[in-house]
């Protein structure tokens, strides 16, 4: 195995980053891996010359400390090792610079809000470190469990998904899963009649990229299943993903900079706002 060596979780006490750091647990028993939990205290923006500030940034430190507690125990009582560290700036640029600083495999993050507009921004701070990590991110649902029986693999040919595929090979060998692979023709249905030759030519160009995955993973003794499908990338993940229960959903991320890093891309940040299981982005 040792795909991952260090895993850093991010917590803030919510219900769902307690869960995923419960789901990180298993996940680094596994992997035989060191992990870090690590929740961030935002930075005082008020006044320093005022009287009682030491009391104001006390109480800014008591949900750090409150969570860090909380992960201690929940640690103790799953007979896991695990480092602490409460940190204080701007929450997504201290969990991006400790994993570059120390060198982390994995950041894993959970995923809170269940209506409709809170699962399609996903959540500022996930979206921000996904957009300028260098690692790969473990984003898991509250009440979802991390597993790699059954992988869920989304490739459109580019140098990002390879990656992401030799990621979801790795683990479908090491665990003994099987890999269902996704390529999408997405465009809007007038483009057809106005280029039907070139729609055609994308199915053709589609098909060859879920045939080469999966070839890929046959060499490697992996039972697999290709599918090329021709509707809008996001929802056809999703749908994909629930109707053949897959424990994660394997995606690569495309290199990005300014504005776009924040945005991450809309098909990315939709998955994970909606999967109905742990998404891992790998970075390529």
């Amino acid at each position: 195995m040792g795909k991952y060596r260090k895993i850093l979780v991010a917590i803030d006490g919510s219900l769902s980053s307690m869960h995923a750091l419960s789901e990180s647990f298993k996940f680094a028993e596994s992997e035989k891996c060191w992990m870090t939990v690590v929740a961030v205290i935002p930075p005082y923006l008020g006044d320093l010359d005022t009287t009682g500030v030491g009391n104001v940034m006390a109480s800014m430190r008591k949900p750090c400390e409150e969570a860090i507690a909380e992960a201690k125990h929940l640690a103790e009582e799953a007979k896991i090792m695990i480092r602490t560290a409460c940190e204080e700036g701007e929450t997504h640029e201290r969990i991006v610079d400790i994993s570059d600083a120390e060198n982390y495999d994995l950041i894993v993050m959970g995923r809170r809000g269940q209506n409709r507009l809170e699962r399609a921004l996903v959540g500022s701070v996930t979206a921000r470190v996904i957009g300028y990590s260098h690692k790969d991110v473990l984003v898991v649902p509250q009440d979802a469990t991390v597993g790699w029986r059954k992988i869920l693999i989304a490739t459109d040919g580019s140098k990002f998904s390879e990656a992401a595929t030799e990621k979801a090979i790795d683990f479908a060998a090491s665990y003994g899963g099987e890999l269902i692979i996704l390529s999408v023709v997405d465009v809007p249905a007038e483009f057809y009649g106005e280029a039907p030759e070139a729609w055609d030519n994308l199915v053709v160009k589609a098909q060859a990229y879920a045939e080469k995955a999966k070839q890929r993973a046959e060499a490697s003794g992996i039972k697999v299943q290709a599918f090329v499908r021709e509707a809008e990338t996001w929802q056809t993940i999703i749908d994909m993903a629930a109707d053949k229960k897959a424990d994660t959903i394997i995606m690569g991320s495309h290199g990005r900079t300014g504005l776009k890093r924040l945005l991450m891309g809309s098909v990315t940040e939709k998955v994970i706002g909606h999967a109905p299981c742990p998404v891992l982005v790998v970075k390529g």
